[in-house]
């Protein structure tokens, strides 16, 4: 079979980073950021989430191979921010969102539980 261990495509190697930057010349203020390990899921929630920044003005991503683990994400900012500071807000937004998630599952599961248990 063609298709790497499944190890390989969460466990970063020895020297491999997670996310790597790259301005992009071609556009004023734009960056690609490859993201090593990751897929659809996340690209497409970052993607998504920068456009929610009145700052960004194009977010986009691709995953170059559907065998190899990773996406790239094209941001383009007004001069107002830089794409890093787009993504990393991007992420903190994200985070808070999970964690309010996390909050109300852990809540309607207690509750469930309670009910259970009265009845």
């Amino acid at each position: 079979m063609n298709a790497p261990d499944r190890f390989e495509l969460f466990l970063l190697g020895d020297g491999e980073t997670k996310v790597s930057m790259e301005q992009d010349t071609r556009q004023p203020n734009a960056a690609i950021f490859t993201f090593n390990k990751e897929d659809h899921t996340l690209g497409n929630l970052l993607r998504a989430t920068l456009f929610h920044n009145e700052h960004v003005i194009y977010s986009a991503y691709k995953v170059p191979h559907p065998l190899f683990p990773k996406f790239e994400l094209r941001i383009q900012t007004d001069e107002e921010t830089t794409p890093k500071e787009a993504l990393l807000a991007a992420c903190q937004s994200l985070i808070g969102d999970l964690q309010m998630l996390s909050q109300k599952l852990t809540r309607e599961w207690e509750l469930n539980k309670i009910a259970r248990d009265t009845s």
